[in-house]
């Protein structure tokens, strides 16, 4: 089955993988404070804005850490709103419903989750017929396609290297990339699974 991207989040533990089969060249870079979706050296130029965006954040809040997840550049808002304070379900609601779902040729929903330094966890999904924001309890699972609403779903992954390997290996097709993150007494450890 062919679900596009998606994200799965529990309490203290997530992961986002890239699926695609119109722009597989693409990975996954480590930077200082984001996990990066862009082209490989050997992929086409597109001129698609829905290609290249950070992935995944972790920023320090008033309350500590926290991490924004998702498929597209309304990670950036989420994070910066949980930077300033925002609630997370706030934080994803206005950042999710500002940006609305993408205006491509399929409305993909635009998807997102939250991580806060307690390890509680919200995800959400903007589609072209609903916002959606939830509280997890248990790992859930919301994607692009077929599974455009939040659902539990049986994710093992107990830090950030298993998380991404989980997310893609996961028998969904088409998979390019994963990014895993973890919360540890450290702070959040974040993990990249390009497939080489």
């Amino acid at each position: 089955m062919y679900v596009g991207r998606f994200v799965v989040v529990g309490p203290g533990v997530g992961a986002y993988r890239v699926s695609s089969r119109s722009f597989p060249n693409r990975k996954i870079a480590e930077r200082e404070d984001a996990l990066t979706v862009g082209p490989t050296a050997d992929a086409p130029e597109t001129d698609n804005p829905y290609v290249s965006y950070n992935c995944l954040r972790v920023v320090e809040t008033p309350a500590g850490e926290a991490v924004a997840v998702g498929n597209g550049s309304h990670v950036d808002p989420i994070a910066e709103k949980l930077e300033l304070g925002y609630p997370a379900r706030d934080a994803l609601a206005t950042s999710l419903l500002a940006l609305d779902y993408e205006k491509d040729d399929y409305d993909t929903p635009r998807i997102a989750a939250t991580i806060d330094d307690d390890g509680a966890a919200l995800i959400g999904t903007v589609r072209r017929d609903a916002l959606l924001v939830e509280t997890v309890e248990e790992p859930t699972l919301v994607a692009t396609y077929e599974r455009d609403a939040p659902e539990a779903f049986p994710f093992e992954a107990d830090d950030a290297a298993a998380a991404a390997r989980e997310a893609y290996d996961l028998e969904f097709e088409h998979a390019v990339c994963a990014a895993g993150v973890a919360r540890t007494d450290d702070g959040f450890e974040t993990a990249v699974e390009n497939g080489e």
